[in-house]
C-alpha cells in the first residue's frame, strides 16, 4: 500500500475517474449554463451569441432584484431559525421524560415530500375553512387574511412553512454533535457548579462550533436556491410577491421560453452563492474549534 501511495502516476490513475465523473456532473453544466446566458436561445431552435446582454439586462431587471430580494430574506429568517433548532436540540439533550418521542414527532416533515408539505400548508392558510383562520376568528380576530393572496403576508407564510420543513433535519444534526460530547466534561462542569445554562453557552455551543458554521453554510445557500414548496404554494404570486431567484429563473426559462436569460439567471444565482459563502466562511473563520 505504502508503495502505490508513493506512486504519483498510481494516485492520478485512482483519482482520475472520481474527478472525470465529477467533471462531468457539476463543471461541465456550470460552465454551459454561463455559456448559453450569452446566447439568445427560446430552449429550442438555433442559438445566437449576443455577448453579455442577457447579463447586462438581468442588473436592470427589477423583477430579478425583487426575487433576489425574496430569497436574501428567506436566506436571512432561515438563519436566525438556527438558532431555535439549536435552542430545541440542547433542551431535549438534557435528561427529559419524552425527548427521544420529540426527537421523532420533529423528525415527521423530513418524511414528507415538498409537494405533501405545501398542500398540507395550503389547506392551513385556505382563507375560508383553514385551520388557521379558523382559530383566529375563535379568538376574536374580524377578517383574519386570505394569507397566500394578499402581497403582504405570503413571503411570511412560506417561510414558516419552510422553516418548519426543515426544523428535524437541522434538530438532528444537532442533536447528534451534542450527543458526541463526552459525559465526562458535563459532569466535570457540573461538580464546578455550572447550572444547565452555563454549561449549555460555554461547553456544548462552543464543542459543536464546527458543526454550526456548517449548518449555517447549508441554510444560506439552501434558501437562495429554494423552489419547490413555493412553486407548489403560490409560483411565486401574487404579482411576484413571493416570488425568488430559482422560480423567476424557471418561468423565464421554461414558460417564456427564454432559455438564454434564464441560463444568466441560473449563472448569477450560482455566484451569488458562492459569493455569500466565501463572506460567511471568512466571518466565521477566527471562530476557533474545539476538538474533544
Amino acid at each position: 500500500m505504502n508503495k502505490v501511495m508513493s506512486n504519483k502516476k498510481a494516485i492520478a490513475l485512482y483519482v482520475l475517474p472520481a474527478f472525470l465523473l465529477i467533471a462531468i456532473l457539476v463543471y461541465v453544466p456550470i460552465f454551459l449554463t454561463g455559456y448559453y446566458g450569452m446566447m439568445d436561445w427560446d430552449g429550442i431552435g438555433e442559438m445566437s451569441f449576443i455577448g453579455l446582454e442577457n447579463y447586462a439586462n438581468l442588473i436592470k431587471d427589477d423583477a430579478f432584484w425583487y426575487s433576489a430580494r425574496n430569497s436574501f430574506i428567506l436566506a436571512l429568517i432561515s438563519s436566525l431559525a438556527l438558532i431555535g433548532y439549536l435552542t430545541i436540540s440542547l433542551i431535549l439533550s438534557g435528561k427529559i421524560k419524552g425527548s427521544d418521542t420529540l426527537r421523532k414527532i420533529y423528525l415527521i416533515p423530513m418524511l414528507l415530500s415538498s409537494v405533501a408539505i405545501a398542500q398540507l400548508w395550503i389547506k392551513i392558510y385556505d382563507p375560508n375553512n383553514g385551520m388557521l383562520n379558523s382559530l383566529l376568528t375563535m379568538f376574536g380576530v374580524d377578517n383574519p387574511p386570505a394569507w397566500l393572496a394578499t402581497r403582504d403576508t405570503v413571503l411570511i407564510a412560506i417561510i414558516f412553512a419552510v422553516i418548519w420543513q426543515y426544523a428535524g433535519f437541522y434538530i438532528i444534526i444537532y442533536s447528534s454533535a451534542l450527543k458526541g460530547i463526552p459525559n465526562e466534561l458535563i459532569e466535570a462542569a457540573r461538580i464546578d457548579g455550572a447550572n444547565p445554562i452555563q454549561i449549555a453557552l460555554k461547553i456544548k455551543v462552543p464543542l459543536i462550533s464546527g458543526v454550526i458554521k456548517t449548518t449555517l453554510i447549508l441554510a444560506i445557500v439552501g434558501s437562495l436556491k429554494y423552489f419547490d414548496l413555493i412553486w407548489v404554494m403560490t409560483g411565486g404570486g401574487p404579482n411576484g410577491a413571493s416570488e425568488v431567484i430559482a422560480s423567476y429563473m424557471y418561468k423565464e426559462a421554461f414558460r417564456n421560453y427564454n432559455a438564454g436569460y434564464g441560463s444568466a439567471i441560473g449563472f448569477a444565482l450560482l455566484v451569488l452563492a458562492l459569493f455569500i459563502t466565501v463572506i460567511v466562511q471568512q466571518l466565521t473563520k477566527s471562530a476557533e474549534d474545539y476538538e474533544y
